[in-house]
């Protein structure tokens, strides 16, 4: 790929934009422009957004946080590299695919809809996708958080998180990785340098997951990289030692560039 100097970050799900503010410093400081688009329905202060529900928040599924950053990446001067949390692991599988980026980063990232999760993953991200309650929206209890997010934390280190990244979700999104084929992967296409990430205590997506999903990749002219953080959660990107993680995630960038 060509030395591109754009990057887009995106948010994954319970989360939003605000939630890579020091990322965004971080990747600046090293001469990069970087774009923190919101998802749809997402765009707010978080304390804002639990206190009163995005009215686009439930119309949103996983096409449109797709469509919606393909929208920004058209009115850049040059692709990206494009680096996704969580859900947004599987928007940058999907953008690579594409062609709409030169690179793409995915940190503790979902599975698409053709690699099955395991029970663990199931289980704790069902109250998010639960088809019973159809398009509404989710608010994770700090309870939730504790567990799925912040399981590294300090009691008062998780309140602070919580506080401070937590917002509600659209069921659909999580829905929609499930049955929209759409969310499926064309494993066999060539394709842009990707990169998988994970945490070893990563509780909703563990390292055997992320594994599983860049080894599918077929194109042996095609780079994929992985790369394990010891001890660190789904919380990745907001916990101690992130700045390692973005300086790894800097580091490749460089080199497949």
């Amino acid at each position: 790929m060509k030395n591109t100097k754009t990057i887009v970050l995106i948010h994954g799900m319970f989360v939003n934009n605000t939630s890579w503010a020091a990322w965004k410093v971080y990747f600046e400081a090293h001469g990069y422009t970087v774009y923190t688009p919101a998802n749809p329905g997402h765009d707010g202060e978080p304390v804002n957004l639990r206190a009163s529900i995005h009215p686009e928040l439930t119309k949103t599924g996983f096409e449109d946080v797709v469509q919606n950053i393909i929208k920004l990446i058209h009115t850049l001067p040059e692709k990206p590299i494009v680096v996704g949390h969580s859900m947004a692991g599987l928007v940058v599988q999907k953008l690579v695919e594409l062609n709409e980026a030169v690179a793409g980063v995915s940190i503790n990232g979902a599975p698409p809809k053709n690699v099955l999760a395991p029970l663990s993953t199931i289980k704790i991200v069902w109250p998010a996708v639960n088809f019973f309650k159809g398009h509404s929206s989710y608010l994770g209890s700090r309870e939730w958080y504790n567990k799925a997010f912040f399981n590294t934390l300090s009691e008062e280190e998780a309140a602070r998180a919580y506080d401070a990244v937590a917002v509600p979700e659209s069921r659909k999104i999580g829905q929609e990785t499930l049955t929209k084929s759409f969310s499926n992967i064309d494993f066999g296409k060539p394709h842009h340098p990707l990169l998988f990430i994970s945490g070893t205590r990563d509780n909703i997506f563990p390292t055997t997951l992320t594994k599983k999903i860049a080894n599918r990749y077929k194109d042996n002219n095609s780079v994929v990289a992985y790369k394990e953080f010891e001890g660190r959660s789904h919380y990745i990107c907001g916990e101690h030692g992130w700045e390692e993680v973005a300086e790894y995630i800097l580091q490749w960038v460089r080199k497949v560039s």
